[in-house]
């Protein structure tokens, strides 16, 4: 976050410096004094930033540059130089980001709509499913149960994450016959769980559901069919035309998530219909080098799926799902809502800082 604050504003500083230097002291027109201190803003800003899509960025910093100087020269008229081109390099900021995106979403989601046939990816079973728990003594059972009698006839691992409960949840999950039980020693968040039990589950395809199974289990056996399909990344989408919702969620979280789904725009190229779903399934090679470079650990995790999933060029596909939303949930709809946009900033900027470039790790 802070190479990511810090590249920001030296560039901004350099634009601003050069341009008051170019027509205060050296008596330079507006235009070719900020198109000028556009140009040499623009070139340290691409040699700063590890960009993921370096044409749709230079096209999008080119059209920006223009309203830039449109701006500054209409707003010199009116304003000091100073103001007038602080109110250039906003719009032209909010125009640079919405072109980047335009023109990169085309490229993302092309390559992503691309299956392809491969061998199956390492395992020792078919099937893993990791269920993150928090504080689930009284019904882990019930999930395991559950999940055994919707997964008959396919080998499936049930992987079981306790995510620093503090109560029975481990030892109900092992006694329920939970194939592997993963102990947190403190509660770090679900998306910490979920990568705890991805990289010690034991399946050529790993998926993930929550222990209250909002989403009826069997399921999971489609997005398994989908992943041996070919598809790097399958996830569940209660947005899709196809979605069935059993039993609605309040209101307010419905609008929450909604809300939330706008703000994956700070992390995300691409569009998606739903990031937040808690149900998704990867090949297992997928699986690891997505979780291997995942660093969110609270609910924005999966919005960090997504992005390596980008990042790294990998197949997704979104499949409808039957929703039977349950009253029982963790999530707190007001300080979960702030976090996740804080992580979302988060995201940005380990993006901006090449931290998840996977030559660095």
């Amino acid at each position: 976050m802070r190479r990511f604050t810090a590249v920001g504003a030296v560039v901004t500083l350099v634009d601003i410096a050069v341009v008051l230097a170019l027509r205060g002291v050296f008596g330079l027109p507006v235009i070719a004094a900020d198109a000028i201190a556009i140009a040499a803003a623009a070139a340290l800003s691409f040699s700063l930033r590890r960009l993921d899509q370096p044409g749709p960025y230079l096209r999008a910093t080119f059209a920006a540059g223009l309203l830039d100087i449109v701006v500054l020269r209409v707003g010199v008229e009116a304003l000091p130089l100073l103001p007038a081109k602080l109110i250039a390099l906003s719009a032209a900021a909010l125009v640079r980001l919405l072109l980047y995106r335009g023109l990169s979403r085309p490229q993302i989601r092309t390559h992503q709509a691309l299956r392809t046939d491969r061998p199956p990816p390492p395992g020792d079973v078919r099937f893993s499913v990791v269920v993150p728990a928090y504080k689930e003594g009284p019904r882990i059972a019930g999930t395991v149960a559950r999940l055994r009698d919707a997964l008959e006839g396919i080998e499936t691992e049930i992987v079981v994450v306790d995510d620093g409960s503090g109560d029975s949840t481990a030892d109900a999950a092992r006694a329920a016959g939970a194939d592997q039980v993963v102990v947190q020693p403190v509660n770090k968040g679900k998306g910490a769980a979920v990568r705890a039990g991805v990289l010690a589950a034991r399946g050529r395809t790993i998926a993930f559901t929550d222990a209250d199974l909002a989403y009826p289990p069997a399921q999971l056996a489609r997005l398994l069919h989908e992943a041996e399909a070919g598809w790097d990344m399958v996830v569940g989408s209660r947005r899709h035309v196809d979605t069935t919702t059993l039993v609605r969620a309040r209101r307010v979280r419905e609008l929450s998530g909604r809300l939330f789904n706008l703000f994956t725009l700070i992390a995300l190229l691409g569009q998606y219909r739903d990031t937040q779903c808690g149900l998704k399934a990867f090949r297992s090679d997928a699986a690891r080098r997505l979780f291997g470079a995942a660093r969110v650990d609270g609910f924005a995790f999966d919005v960090e799926l997504f992005h390596l999933a980008e990042r790294y060029r990998l197949s997704l596909e979104e499949v409808p799902v039957e929703l039977a939303n349950t009253e029982t949930s963790t999530v707190r709809v007001g300080v979960d809502a702030v976090r996740m946009v804080r992580d979302l900033i988060r995201i940005r900027a380990l993006a901006s800082s090449g931290s998840y470039d996977e030559h660095r790790r």
